[in-house]
């Protein structure tokens, strides 16, 4: 049966917003299946961004020239379970002053499961909204509205619900429009709502369930949202991921279109559609997604990642970087580079000037084959024909650098937001940022003794 929660609106008096003020900037760490080797874990560290099957969780604000953001932290105390705490963080970069503000704890989701981190969206008055995602059915998900525009510090509880890797967008004219994922019939679905105020939200629409589920990464811009997507096939299941689909839609989901314009009878079920970006599986390969953005000619560009196996490891290299970019006709697609985990996560940025930039821990940073490393810029003005290496961001001495993710209308000085921590055993985490050259990287405050504090510049 169709969870129907997502619709239930929170009537009780709300025990769940804390609005309270934390002393510093601490990430959450997480770990995902112990493998049994040296490796340690299948996946791991510092994972105040993670993870990036739901976005945005920054956005540039022009009329508050501030970019806010939200980030899975952490007191860093642990209960007596010896486990952290997952709390949802809110703040902002103030660009004017060069200052943070001392961040907001919204909630404590009880977990210390990085997939349950915030997601962002700023409606046309101004008010943030928090989506808080929970990792399949067992913890609810909530939507918060800041009670005043542009403020932090005062939030209300709009709704509480179920939903797993969410993506609010605001098309140009057409409120929300909500992606995300429910854990049903033994995998996961992809379906769609939307919301004229983020209060009342029409039914759910399911887009695609292939075999046993789908991860998606998403981009919109104008009045188009675009889902691209992998499947997960039965019996395996997610470890199996594979496959590119792409689809878009310019009327909050109630109709789909391929890349070239055709429209598409929903939801997607059949592995073999007008959909299908590239047939991964009869290769052999499994497919892990990063990012998708359009190019200054509209066309959309996916970033992604091929292994031969789920497992970390030189094994199953070559771990190669893509893009697949449309051309109007067809998918071009062109490799990137090449990096030692399936979990090596990172952004595409597609500027005015046509320059294309990715931001991702590519160097294998101090703990090698594990998730993440050092962060390194790429950029390529030939639409992805060659790529150049144009600085590594970071030279850790002991922690891997993890998901780089991009802001929304990502200002100059802020155009990556990312944390570190321990990929081998539990760990602190500290976030970082840098600007659009990469020529510095700032590493938020973990300790502030006063209300705001100035970033601390590494280089």
């Amino acid at each position: 049966m169709k969870l129907l929660t997502f619709f239930l609106t929170f009537l009780a008096a709300d025990p769940v917003t804390l609005n309270q003020v934390s002393d510093g900037y601490r990430g959450i760490w997480y770990f995902n299946q112990p493998t049994g080797d040296r490796f340690v874990y299948k996946y791991s560290g510092g994972f105040a961004t993670y993870p990036q099957q739901q976005s945005p969780i920054a956005i540039y604000s022009k009329e508050a020239h501030k970019t806010f953001f939200v980030y899975g932290g952490t007191l860093g105390n642990t209960p007596a379970s010896g486990k952290p705490q997952l709390l949802h963080m809110v703040s902002y970069y103030d660009h004017r002053t060069g200052l943070v503000p001392r961040p907001t704890i919204l909630l404590n989701k009880h977990t210390d499961d990085a997939h349950d981190n915030p997601l962002l969206s700023i409606d046309d008055q101004g008010h943030l909204w928090v989506f808080s995602n929970a990792h399949g059915t067992s913890r609810p998900a909530y939507i918060h509205r800041s009670r005043k525009p542009y403020d932090i510090r005062d939030f209300e509880l709009v709704r509480t619900t179920n939903f797993s890797y969410g993506h609010v967008w605001r098309p140009q004219g057409q409120g929300f429009v909500f992606l995300y994922t429910l854990y049903e019939d033994k995998g996961r679905s992809l379906y769609r709502s939307s919301s004229a105020d983020g209060r009342e939200w029409l039914p759910p629409q399911l887009v695609a369930r292939i075999q046993l589920g789908q991860y998606q990464v998403t981009a919109h811009s104008g009045d188009r949202v675009a889902s691209v997507f992998d499947m997960h096939p039965d019996p395996v299941g997610l470890n199996a991921r594979t496959n590119i689909y792409y689809v878009e839609t310019r009327d909050q989901g109630r109709t789909w279109r391929n890349v070239a314009g055709q429209t598409l009878d929903m939801p997607l079920r059949a592995a073999k559609n007008p959909a299908l970006v590239r047939d991964y599986q009869a290769e052999g390969l499994k497919v892990y997604l990063k990012e998708v953005a359009f190019d200054r000619d509209g066309h959309p560009v996916i970033l992604y990642l091929t292994t031969k196996g789920f497992e970390p490891g030189p094994a199953n290299g070559p771990r190669q970087w893509y893009t697949a970019r449309w051309t109007g006709r067809d998918w071009q697609i062109r490799p990137v580079t090449q990096s030692d985990h399936n979990y090596d996560h990172g952004g595409l940025w597609i500027e005015p000037d046509g320059a294309w930039r990715i931001f991702a821990p590519t160097a294998p940073g101090p703990q090698p084959d594990t998730t993440g490393g050092d962060m390194v810029m790429w950029l390529s003005r030939d639409q992805g024909q060659t790529w150049r290496n144009v600085r590594q961001l970071t030279h850790a001495k002991e922690w891997n650098h993890t998901y780089a993710k991009k802001p929304v209308h990502a200002h100059p000085d802020f155009y990556a937001l990312w944390a570190d921590g321990d990929t081998l055993k539990p760990s602190n985490s500290r976030l970082y940022f840098t600007n659009r050259q990469g020529s510095v990287v700032w590493q938020l405050p973990e300790k502030m003794t006063g209300d705001f504090a100035k970033p601390v510049r590494l280089r």
